[in-house]
């Protein structure tokens, strides 16, 4: 057997612990453990600020132990030769809550506090599950008696309304990814910063403008009052047409009009996080919940290869018909392949309520998305005549690159100055005829001659 390490008493975190509950050993401590979700960290560490700051007069501890292979627990405490659990430095993660300045969570931290003379301690230590951060574990310990017993439920109960009430992502564009980020910053959320898009900026024909409106803007403006009349104010919307035809970029439009919803962004590949979506679009409604290339995990049972993928359908299913019809959600789906998606999904009201094609620009559509797209660069009104003409049968995306990628050949030979003619030559040869026609292809366009 190897000899014990000798560590000072007064270094383990066990001593004050003793010394606050005095006569009371720490094997006759009753404990209480609640697990917080990741997604609830931040709101987690504020809530325990105030409680401890208004309600109870606390020290706290920071908490440091050589092997963290489980989530720290009071039991713990009682290993004082092997592996004790020592007081050393506060220890924080930073977490993004999309703020200038990250939110700073501790990672196991001990309180010792009373109430009326009781006194009581309250233990935090994250929880990982396979490698992966699962959550933040609070457990509180009390002496045995019904005092500690009412001590314990009223602490968790209150501080479980106080997280509840915070919601750091309400309002925000968030995904769930794993493991920690390129950023340096801890947590499974992502805060993303979407550009605005005006109304002017979505170029559609108006049919389908109006009815967007009717589905999103209005049906939103109504919600309550069809709440109030007892009708279901969850709403499904899909979103289909060929790739570059706007459907990303009237999302983005949707997130900036919708600034009281919080946006979640969910990817195929995600699917894994449905469960934890969907826990958040409770929480945190009114939510707008995206499911990009929702073929991907929900197409027609017929042609899928395995049984994990109906699982993933099953999954998706099940959880958008467990959200009760006064949930305040709004889904949205998109796909390039409509005709690919199972019937029980894209035909029944509840789950989708309403489809919207986004076609192919006309005329009209091509002239504004030159507009739009050439940004502060001149272009004559002849040119766009001509580009509106160059272009039939391109989508959104293609007049977007090209005119990237005119205004990269007009740099190439000047500073500045109006787009010519050659530019917009020059960048359709490289888009349509040198690339290929895989390279047209990829780029959303059409292969005729320009000239």
């Amino acid at each position: 057997m190897p000899k014990a390490k000798h560590i000072d008493v007064k270094a383990m975190a066990s001593t004050p612990l003793r010394e606050h509950f005095g006569q009371v050993g720490l094997s006759e401590l009753v404990t209480a453990r609640r697990l917080f979700p990741a997604t609830a960290r931040s709101d987690l560490q504020r809530a325990l600020e105030d409680m401890f700051l208004e309600q109870y007069e606390a020290r706290l501890f920071g908490l440091h132990r050589s092997y963290n292979y489980a989530a720290l627990s009071f039991s713990d405490f009682l290993d004082t030769e092997r592996d004790p659990v020592l007081v050393g430095p506060l220890q924080h993660d930073e977490v993004d809550v999309g703020d200038p300045e990250a939110a700073r969570c501790l990672k196991q931290a001990l309180w010792v506090a009373r109430r009326n003379g009781l006194p009581f301690a309250v233990l935090l230590a994250t929880s990982d599950r396979y490698g992966e951060f699962d959550g933040v574990c609070i457990e509180i310990a009390v002496p045995t008696g019904e005092g500690g017993l009412n001590l314990s439920h009223c602490f968790l109960d209150d501080l479980e309304k106080l997280v509840a009430r915070g919601g750091c992502y309400r309002g925000k564009v968030i995904s769930l990814e794993a493991g920690s980020r390129y950023s340096g910053k801890a947590g499974v959320v992502k805060v993303h910063k979407l550009h605005a898009v005006r109304r002017a900026d979505v170029i559609l024909p108006s049919a389908t403008l109006q009815l967007l409106d009717r589905n999103v803007t209005e049906f939103i403006q109504q919600r309550d009052r069809l709440q109030a009349l007892g009708m279901p104010v969850k709403k499904g919307l899909l979103f289909y047409g060929r790739p570059g035809t706007g459907k990303t970029h009237t999302i983005h439009y949707l997130a900036s009009q919708l600034p009281d919803h919080t946006t979640l962004l969910i990817t195929a590949g995600q699917v894994a996080f449905l469960e934890e979506y969907f826990l958040l679009a409770r929480f945190l409604q009114p939510a707008m919940v995206v499911i990009e290339d929702v073929d991907l995990i929900a197409r027609d049972r017929t042609s899928m290869g395995s049984a994990c993928e109906e699982t993933m359908l099953n999954r998706l299913l099940n959880e958008m018909d467990g959200l009760r019809e006064d949930a305040a959600v709004l889904f949205v789906l998109t796909t390039n392949r409509p005709e690919q998606l199972e019937m029980a999904l894209a035909s029944r009201p509840g789950r989708i309520d309403q489809a919207i094609e986004f076609p192919m620009p006309d005329e009209e559509g091509r002239r504004k998305l030159v507009a739009l797209y050439a940004r502060d660069l001149a272009v004559p009104d002849g040119l766009v005549v001509d580009i509106v003409r160059r272009t039939q049968g391109a989508s959104a995306a293609f007049i977007k690159e090209l005119m990237r990628r005119a205004a990269q050949c007009l740099l190439r030979e000047a500073e500045d100055g109006p787009l010519a003619p050659e530019h917009i030559r020059l960048a359709l040869d490289d888009m349509l005829f040198t690339g290929g026609s895989l390279n047209a292809k990829l780029l959303g366009g059409v292969l005729s001659d320009p000239d």
